[in-house]
């Protein structure tokens, strides 16, 4: 296939996020986005690389069995926000669970098959399930009127007004519709993103699904006239308090951003009415919620995602009774704790739960709700968990994940190993980055027990997985039988230590020595993929070695009987087994 093409085929299936994989009638393959199992489609070749061929697609020829007749929301196809809006929802909660199962089984080492995998389980609400919408101000066309919304599917540019959108209640409408039009009247420039020159540029809207509490806050940059902004945001603050909502107005702000990157950036915000904070309840704690707190989207799925990691921590911690937490309590490190929701979740059954949280923002929002709550067992660090859990004079004895999309720095990651807690519950919001961290995970010694994904994002490719880690027995790598006692044949106990000692290789092994001395000794030579193959199947500690980048790097290869027997021998004779 050449770039430009333009190819007829079947989807065949979609792969983690949402790559449709089309097989055209001559057997040829294209990775498609955005379309849905079953469907014929047709696209344009615009990546050919290493014999992979990418394609944009370009029309449904036939819609899948699957697909119901309508897509639930009007803007589906124009808007980029949604993928699967014309996909029942059993059917994208089964895709989401196969797509997570085979990155896992892909990654899963031969000891560890038996794993539990609990499917899937559903959003609480499939429609109006967001708490936060971030829209974008620019036009629908190059030179068109002022729009505001979402960023058009494959544009970086258009936007497309969404006042029907399903995803969010009709408040969020409602504050959309009022500010557009505002805006709109007055004739103000969206900020371009090319020429860096304009006004507005994002409407942050968050609405707490139990107490029903709204916040609205205005992105602009500082490019108006001296003086004519305060009326300007009066006139909008007060256009947004007459209107009628199902909810209750609790705070209007605006935030200043001059930043060229094309994200929400604070560089300062003022209130224009009411406070700069609200409220939201999950699993019977109290949360205060700031503009630029993380916190998840969907309320009632976090409460799903909560409950399901809950059950799996399980029986590691004590019952909740005072004198048995007294007695029994576990430190418990909270990586990557955002406003501490899973801290103080844990906290009652807790001798203490200490959270690490790269945004300062957040970290004192959890500290606010700890005391809000009650807690006083709980500590909040602010800064980045690479370097922070150095700087912990606490040990853990459990450990809870919930890193951001990309996973966890792979240094960071090995510390977080060393600490040897014998379990982790890793909740992930990216299948990919999980699964190569499991692979770590794996050759450093922890097992994956249970699997359970959670959709938090009916409608779109987004899933969370929630992984329970354990830790296996030190004699899984090397095991010496000892008698303790006098008399023949009993070992000393001051020789353990030496014999154990035997059994470590007495300098740093590289993939080139291992090379040279299979090929003297057997005439063949055997790529590092097979040598970062056969030590992944052994549990081998493979972090540790010199080459530790080049090894994570290898893809899974599958060397010959005969090559396999070589590499062992040859571990063997450098005492790496």
């Amino acid at each position: 296939m050449k770039k430009g093409q333009i190819i007829e085929g079947m989807v065949e299936r979609v792969e983690f996020p949402n790559k449709g994989i089309v097989r055209t009638e001559d057997g040829g393959r294209v990775i498609v986005k955005n379309a849905v199992p079953g469907q014929k489609v047709s696209a344009s070749i615009n990546k050919v690389r290493k014999g992979k061929c990418e394609g944009r697609l370009l029309e449904v020829l036939e819609r899948s069995p699957k697909e119901q007749p309508e897509a639930d929301c009007i803007h589906a196809g124009e808007c980029g926000g949604c993928t699967y809006q014309t996909l029942p929802y059993e059917e994208q909660l089964a895709m989401k669970a196969s797509q997570v199962k085979k990155l896992i089984d892909d990654v899963i080492v031969p000891e560890n098959t038996d794993y539990e995998f609990l499917g899937i389980k559903a959003s609480p609400r499939q429609q109006e399930y967001r708490n936060k919408m971030e829209f974008s101000f620019g036009d629908a066309y190059k030179d068109g009127p002022l729009a505001l919304g979402m960023h058009k599917r494959g544009s970086f540019y258009d936007i497309v007004d969404v006042p029907e959108c399903r995803i969010v209640d009709e408040d969020f409408h409602t504050v959309l519709t009022v500010t557009l039009s505002y805006f709109k009247e007055r004739n103000l420039p969206y900020y371009h993103k090319l020429r860096h020159t304009g006004y507005l540029r994002h409407l942050l809207v968050r609405k707490a699904v139990k107490t029903g509490e709204i916040l609205v806050d205005l992105v602009t940059t500082t490019q108006i006239a001296e003086g004519e902004e305060e009326a300007l945001l009066a006139g909008w603050k007060d256009a947004l308090c007459a209107a009628a909502y199902r909810g209750t107005l609790t705070g209007v702000l605006h935030t200043r951003n001059d930043s060229v990157a094309d994200t929400v950036t604070n560089e300062g915000t003022d209130v224009l009415f009411g406070q700069d904070y609200f409220y939201e309840e999950l699993l019977g704690l109290r949360f205060q919620i700031t503009p630029f707190s993380f916190f998840q989207t969907n309320s009632l799925g976090a409460e799903v995602l909560y409950e399901t990691a809950r059950e799996f921590i399980g029986d590691a911690l004590p019952s909740g009774v005072d004198a048995d937490v007294a007695e029994h309590g576990k430190v418990v490190f909270d990586l990557y704790s955002g406003t501490g929701t899973i801290a103080q979740m844990l906290a009652p059954v807790a001798k203490k739960v200490i959270g690490v949280e790269i945004i300062p923002e957040a970290v004192e929002a959890a500290k606010e709700n700890a005391k809000l709550n009650g807690l006083t067992n709980c500590e909040f660090i602010a800064g980045d968990v690479l370097k922070v859990i150095d700087e912990i004079e606490e040990k853990p004895d459990y450990i809870v994940l919930d890193p951001p999309r990309d996973g966890i720095h792979p240094k960071a990651l090995e510390k977080i190993i060393r600490y040897g807690v014998p379990q982790m519950v890793y909740i992930s919001c990216k299948p990919t980055s999980l699964a190569r961290d499991l692979e770590v995970l794996q050759a450093r010694g922890y097992e994956v027990k249970k699997v359970c994904c959670v959709d938090m994002f009916p409608a779109t490719v987004h899933v969370e997985t929630v992984v329970l880690l354990s830790h296996k027995k030190a004699d899984s790598y090397i095991h010496i039988d000892v008698e303790f006692g006098e008399g023949e044949g009993k070992i000393p106990v001051d020789s353990i230590a030496k014999r154990a000692e035997a059994y470590k290789p007495k300098e740093k092994v590289t993939y080139k020595m291992i090379k040279e001395y299979i090929e003297a000794k057997y005439g063949f030579k055997v790529h590092t993929a097979y040598i970062a193959e056969v030590k992944r199947n052994l549990g081998l500690p493979m972090y540790d070695a010199p080459n530790a980048v080049e090894e994570l790097k290898q893809p899974k290869k599958h060397p010959t009987p005969e090559k396999v027997e070589a590499i062992k021998d040859a571990l063997r004779y450098f005492a790496v087994i």
